[in-house]
């Protein structure tokens, strides 16, 4: 008897096993799950399903108490409909095929990875200085979409990318309300938030993800970060660090990085002796003239004066300028030299992507012995 309902019971438990695996949606039986390995960024994550992917972003902008969940299907995933498509922030379809970027630090990545062809709109073309994009944009292929603060949705509907790639301060963007609600997804990218410059430059993986090409990504970044990385251990084998000053004027405040910053990371890594490394402060320090005086009137190199292009530009816009040693022995340099045919500066471009040549550069200027062969891809010294 014992036996026959054990017999029951194990029959029983057989048939609702059974009955449960036929009941279970496409979504519900994928159960492997794997996160993409991160180094250094914060801002988001990839989770790797079987037959899925799933793109979070967990900061936005800074302070930001939102993350967005966004689905990652294929063409024939996101026909099909099978995924409870409410649980996400965004539905999109990749590979990305036409995609609006709206930052300029968004397009290296895309020429990375070689799908740079994918861009058909920006918000302020005139910044962009990649030599590939420009002939794009003068053949039309990329179109203009006004500014940032105020897209022109009705260029960018007229176009229909899978994806609009933006970035916010706060979270409200009408315009990004109005290209949502018209069926387009928008995805905030935080590279800007990240505090470390190989950080920022892992958000190459964020847009391998979104054109399934995350090997590739994968291996761009290493070498990005592995090109960083000799070139800080080859900077720590000097014994002298130059003292550094940077920033300018601005209405009798001079601004300048304080030392959480990337820009200090970058000095701190070139083996340079910034001379504020040891503040501590979100966004930038702002001093009055006479205590950046004090500290740094014989500073050996002053790096990224504002905006001035030339020594002559900074003596007109202050003779306070001339007292520096810095300034006496020409030892001043900048990146706003090197730009575009319309006048986008490269450093705003590129430097985000490629921290190695950041790095580089300030090795360069700092202990020019190093790298004898290496050409400046930034900064220049002003004349």
């Amino acid at each position: 008897m014992k036996y026959h309902y054990k017999l029951q019971f194990l029959l029983l438990f057989l048939t609702l096993v059974i009955s449960c695996k036929n009941n279970t949606s496409p979504q519900e039986k994928i159960v492997i799950e794997q996160k993409e390995d991160l180094k250094y960024a914060t801002g988001f994550s990839i989770t790797n399903f079987n037959n899925y992917k799933v793109l979070e972003i967990s900061s936005p902008w800074p302070k930001s108490d939102k993350k967005y969940n966004y689905l990652l299907l294929t063409k024939e995933q996101a026909i099909a409909n099978t995924f409870n498509k409410d649980e996400y922030d965004g539905t999109i379809t990749a590979p990305i095929e036409k995609i609006v970027v709206t930052s300029t630090t968004h397009i290296p990545a895309l020429e990375l990875l070689g799908v740079e062809q994918t861009l058909v709109g920006f918000p302020g073309t005139d910044y962009i200085s990649s030599e590939n994009i420009r002939v794009r944009i003068d053949s039309n292929q990329v179109r203009e979409l006004g500014k940032n603060e105020g897209i022109n949705t009705e260029v960018l509907l007229e176009l229909q990318p899978n994806l609009v790639v933006g970035f916010g301060v706060d979270g409200i963007n009408k315009t990004f309300e109005t290209i949502q609600k018209s069926g387009i997804p928008v995805i905030y990218n935080g590279d800007w938030v990240e505090t470390s410059a190989l950080a920022k430059a892992e958000w190459i993986k964020f847009f391998g993800a979104l054109y399934n090409k995350e090997k590739e990504a994968d291996s761009i970044f290493n070498t990005i970060e592995k090109n960083y990385l000799v070139a800080k251990s080859l900077a720590a084998q000097v014994t002298k660090q130059p003292t550094v000053l940077s920033g300018a004027l601005h209405k009798d405040i001079w601004y300048l990085p304080s030392g959480t910053s990337p820009e200090a990371q970058f000095l701190k890594d070139a083996n340079a002796n910034y001379l504020w490394r040891e503040t501590k402060a979100n966004g930038s320090l702002a001093l009055s003239f006479e205590t950046v005086f004090d500290k740094a009137k014989n500073a050996d190199i002053w790096i990224s004066p504002s905006y001035y292009p030339s020594l002559e530009a900074l003596e007109n816009a202050s003779n306070h300028y001339t007292q520096f040693d810095a300034f006496k022995n020409k030892s001043v340099y900048s990146f706003v030299n090197t730009a575009g045919d319309t006048g986008g500066v490269l450093y705003y471009e590129l430097g985000t992507a490629r921290p190695d040549l950041v790095l580089k550069d300030l090795i360069k200027i700092c202990h020019p012995e190093l790298l004898k062969e290496y050409d400046f891809t930034f900064f220049n010294l002003l004349k």
